[in-house]
């Protein structure tokens, strides 16, 4: 594995740009890559799309449909029940559904906002930005600051720094999922 570094550009003259004057700083095309990377979320990394099976913020839902189904169906019945000699024997019944239905759309309102972190977890990741992606490998550490500079000076709106492998122009080993470890 070699060390990676990798700019960000919003245009895809931009990264060319930036590809070819890592090449003219020495840097070999065969170790350069320049793709698009699509926004969180869409990377297409499952059967289905996206990039998670599951919604992270959901996890809990299904508990909280229930509990809220539970206790407004309990209320409901109650109050059909007292209300039996007015509405006769539908009154506990209809009560209970109405409840259940009025208590699982207030189970949505404990959900997380997009963007909050668990409770009692850790702070939310940065993400990568949507945008071109200009990487190149090397296995000399002193190439590490020649590369962030030409980037940094071509106006990459983000620079990470990653370990893996680029093989004949493709970043064989990338996983957009992984948290980037920004340089600048």
């Amino acid at each position: 594995m070699s060390t990676i570094i990798a700019g960000h550009f919003q245009t895809q003259d931009e990264a060319s740009a930036a590809a070819s004057a890592l090449a003219q700083a020495g840097f070999t095309q065969e170790r350069l890559s320049t793709f698009y990377l699509s926004q969180a979320g869409q990377h297409d990394m499952t059967p289905i799309g996206g990039d998670n099976l599951h919604s992270p913020g959901a996890k809990e839902t299904p508990v909280g449909v229930v509990q809220g189904q539970l206790t407004g169906g309990a209320v409901g019945a109650a109050l059909g029940a007292a209300t039996a000699p007015v509405t006769g024997p539908a009154g506990p019944i209809v009560g209970g559904l109405v409840g259940a239905h009025v208590g699982s759309l207030f189970s949505f309102s404990k959900m997380k906002e997009a963007g909050e972190g668990e409770e009692g977890g850790r702070a939310p990741i940065e993400q990568r930005k949507a945008g071109m992606l200009v990487a190149v490998a090397f296995d000399d550490a002193g190439d590490e600051s020649r590369a962030v500079d030409v980037l940094r000076r071509l106006g990459a709106v983000q620079i990470e720094r990653a370990r893996g492998n680029i093989v004949d122009g493709d970043w064989a080993d990338f996983d957009p999922s992984i948290p980037p470890e920004i340089v600048h």
